[in-house]
């Protein structure tokens, strides 16, 4: 028995010390495998400076679409809009009681549908966070080349 007990303790012993000595070891260098990708050819275990934003485009009527379904980009800024179940800044605009007033777009008829396709009385919970789907138009250049075409029937 005592025997049994001194060689579990031996083989604790090891195990506790190559486990420190694992957990103590520092990867010097992480290497991006020399790929280029739109995080640029940064090593990447270094931090490295964040892009510049983008300028908003300012107010403007809405932007044309490129594809069938695509939800329409935004027109203007919309940072520091409150976007959460207590409240959705969009829909100070857009809700179908405020555009009129407001000028600006109605929400489709489809943010008022539920799941199973019942009409809802207000916007579905499931299109009630809009930056899901629409994001802000900037002024910026293609991240990467491409000979994207849009639908003929949208041009």
């Amino acid at each position: 028995m005592r025997k049994l007990l001194a060689v579990l303790l031996a083989a604790g012993t090891l195990f506790s010390v190559s486990a420190q000595s694992t957990e103590t070891a520092v990867i010097e260098n992480v290497n991006n495998g020399g790929v280029a990708s739109l995080r640029g050819i940064t090593e990447l275990d270094i931090t490295r400076k964040a892009d510049e934003l983008k300028r908003v485009i300012k107010d403007r009527s809405p932007i044309d679409r490129d594809y069938v379904y695509q939800p329409p980009l935004i027109p203007h800024q919309t940072r520091h809009y409150e976007v959460s179940l207590n409240a959705n800044k969009c829909l100070s605009c857009h809700s179908w009681k405020y555009a009129g007033e407001m000028g600006a777009t109605k929400i489709s008829v489809t943010h008022y549908q539920g799941r199973d396709g019942e009409v809802l009385s207000d916007v579905s919970p499931r299109r009630y966070f809009c930056l899901q789907c629409h994001v802000t138009q900037a002024d910026a250049s293609p991240l990467i080349d491409n000979d994207f075409k849009r639908v003929d029937s949208l041009r």
